[in-house]
């Protein structure tokens, strides 16, 4: 019986040493975590593996621009730590909470904090739950990718969130087609600012867009 063949880790291209710095060797690993036990554990499809960085990591990481400086930073729907893990590599400044529902996702990112030797917390529970929100504790920003449609997720992290506090959705394009058709909804759940925001230009492929809305003031 011919022995199954290991999954090719994808090489970092070179932007990844301009965005992540002294962390690219912590990404790396990441990277090759992903592409093996991410795999073989269900978290990541074996066709994403030769566009983790492009499609996933870098993707992850452009974040940062919409991300303030020393934020306490929740990533809610973490999953196989994304964008969470990206952007607290590219962002050491960030106090960063991974929350998770899925007993196996939360195994795979304990085990990511703790290869890499990161002082990130990783909760699990689901965003609309008290045990959670005392879990969490206060929150600045709140980041989120694929995880639901805009108002759902409004709904599910607004106890996440007191007035002020940030939230960064990771989108695709057509959920920023049909914004203005949610801003009422969005309004109505007491966010503010709600726009769509380019990130990571100089990323060539791994730009993306985010949406970024706060919880307003009562």
């Amino acid at each position: 019986m011919t022995p199954p063949v290991a999954p090719e880790v994808p090489p970092a291209p070179e932007q990844a040493r301009a965005v992540f710095g002294a962390a690219l060797t912590g990404v790396e690993r990441y990277v090759a975590r992903l592409a093996t036990d991410g795999v073989t554990r269900g978290l990541i499809g074996p066709r994403e593996v030769p566009r983790l960085w492009e499609r996933h990591v870098l993707n992850s990481a452009a974040v940062a621009e919409a991300v303030p400086q020393g934020a306490r930073v929740v990533d809610v729907g973490s999953g196989a730590g994304l964008p969470g893990v990206p952007l607290g590599l590219a962002r050491p400044d960030l106090a960063l909470t991974l929350v998770e529902p899925m007993a196996r996702r939360v195994e795979f990112l304990e085990e990511v904090v703790e290869e890499l030797g990161t002082p990130w917390r990783v909760v699990r529970g689901r965003a609309e739950e008290r045990a959670t929100r005392a879990a969490v504790g206060p929150v600045d920003v709140v980041t989120a990718r694929a995880v639901a449609a805009l108002p759902r997720l409004v709904g599910w992290c607004r106890g996440l969130m007191a007035p002020g506090t940030l939230l960064v959705a990771l989108v695709g394009s057509r959920a920023v087609e049909e914004l203005p058709g949610m801003l009422p909804e969005l309004e109505a759940a007491g966010m503010r600012g709600v726009s769509a925001r380019a990130v990571g230009a100089e990323l060539g492929e791994a730009a993306t867009t985010v949406v970024v809305m706060t919880r307003g003031r009562r």
